[in-house]
């Protein structure tokens, strides 16, 4: 078996063996098949797809290129939880003390942000002392005391997905569903899930930026894991603007405690709300509570104090700060700097959530390379959304950097060139799209 003949297989639309896709990820991971060779196959998949054999072969392969975690701690059936990314996503972090008040244990591995796309381990970062390098031996301690554990990706993992990602990157293959699925679910399937619950956001702010590309990619990965003996259920949520008010680090992880505090924003609550329903239903944990019941109870639980209290625990078991009215401690403080204002009157017609991004990048919330330095403090907030009324001078939104940010005068004028640019006003209510767009199972 050679690597000429697998190209030129996929380049004229065969179907590659499991023999073909074995060979071929061993050769990534262990360095004896050139980029140059790699490359070419990556964009024959892109140009020729593959079918779901021949994606959940190259899945399984590149989970079985590094180590693969157990969890045979976890009572019950183990879950998962992966979001394709957005702005201001800062779900992860009140998910996972939410179902774990529920009894589902969870071991939560998660990346961090590059680019316009948060990261969920940068923002568990600005909180002071809090520990997002746990050893995968001392998750079983973490889990025991609380339900829950979450940490950084770790090297090992799914080795072959990181090699091939990063020339995908620079050889223009990225936008491949196989790839994009197979890349995704790899690291789910070594991370030990037997269920797996996928955010899939839609929208100018998400990597899928219509409802048919959604679908497609949650019906490829659905596919996947069937084959491959995984439960997988994708929940469809917009991401046609900033999830909730603010994005940026120290901002949304205010966000969050503000949201287990019984205070959050109606789309926040509205996308954590349906995800917890079906990682709850999945660890079989429901207690055999009808949709309408669970869902009650689960917002309930949000304001009632019930996910505050296992908040804490989290924060606290991995070595956060918290003040002594107990909300965390943060690695900076957010510096209100400029405001952006409404150049006319009239109705948020839509908000190009992507150029959102691109500013706080710019103000240093984000990352482009991943030896950037992030501004914790850095970010923005959202006075008003898709939908709102505003007047000619009113303020579309808040810039953030750190207090101890010397960020360039120029930097400040150029995100909000780019936040002008993104909200687009005209003079009619429009149709406002809801925070879930669909649940295929």
């Amino acid at each position: 078996m050679n690597m000429r003949d697998i190209i030129i297989a996929k380049r004229d639309k065969q179907s590659l063996t499991d023999e073909q896709i074995k060979f071929f990820v061993q050769g990534v991971t262990d360095g004896s098949i050139p980029d140059y060779q790699t490359s070419a196959l990556l964009m024959a998949i892109v140009l020729n797809g593959m079918d779901e054999h021949e994606m959940t072969t190259l899945t399984l392969e590149m989970a079985a290129s590094g180590k693969q975690l157990t969890l045979p701690y976890i009572e019950g059936v183990s879950v998962d939880k992966h979001s394709t990314g957005g702005v201001g996503d800062k779900i992860t972090p009140i998910l996972l003390p939410l179902i774990a008040s529920f009894g589902v244990e969870v071991v939560k591995l998660s990346g961090r942000g590059l680019g316009f796309t948060g990261g969920t381990v940068d923002k568990f970062e600005s909180i002071e002392g809090f520990n997002v390098e746990v050893d995968t031996k001392d998750f079983h301690m973490y889990v025991i005391k609380t339900g829950m554990v979450i940490s950084g990706q770790t090297p090992d993992l799914a080795p072959a997905d990181k090699i091939l990602y990063a020339l995908r990157d620079v050889t223009g293959t990225v936008d491949s569903i196989p790839l994009i699925a197979s890349s995704i679910m790899s690291k789910k399937i070594a991370a030990g899930a037997q269920g797996i619950v996928l955010d899939v956001t839609c929208g100018s702010g998400a990597f899928m930026k219509d409802l048919d590309m959604a679908r497609e990619l949650a019906d490829a990965m659905i596919k996947i894991g069937k084959l491959a003996g995984r439960q997988v259920v994708a929940v469809i949520t917009n991401m046609d603007e900033p999830l909730g008010r603010f994005c940026g680090n120290v901002l949304e992880m205010q966000e969050v405690f503000n949201t287990v505090t019984g205070k959050g924003e109606p789309d926040v609550i509205e996308v954590v709300t349906e995800l917890a329903y079906h990682l709850i239903k999945i660890a079989q944990k429901d207690a055999g509570m009808s949709e309408e019941v669970l869902k009650n109870e689960i917002r309930a639980r949000l304001s009632d104090g019930t996910c505050y209290e296992k908040y804490k625990q989290l924060i606290e078991s991995q070595g956060g700060k918290l003040n002594a009215a107990g909300s965390p401690v943060y690695v900076s403080k957010p510096f209100d700097c400029m405001h952006v204002n409404s150049p006319d009157a009239g109705y948020v017609q839509s908000i190009r959530t992507d150029l959102i991004g691109q500013a706080s990048v710019l103000l240093g919330a984000g990352r482009l390379a991943k030896t950037d330095k992030i501004d914790y403090g850095a970010g923005i907030g959202f006075f008003v959304k898709v939908g709102d009324r505003v007047e000619r001078g009113d303020s579309l939104c808040a810039l953030y950097t750190g207090e101890d940010s010397q960020l360039p005068e120029e930097k400040l004028f150029d995100a909000m060139d780019l936040i002008l640019d993104a909200y687009e006003i005209g003079p009619n209510p429009p149709e406002k799209k809801p925070a879930i767009l669909g649940v295929i199972t």
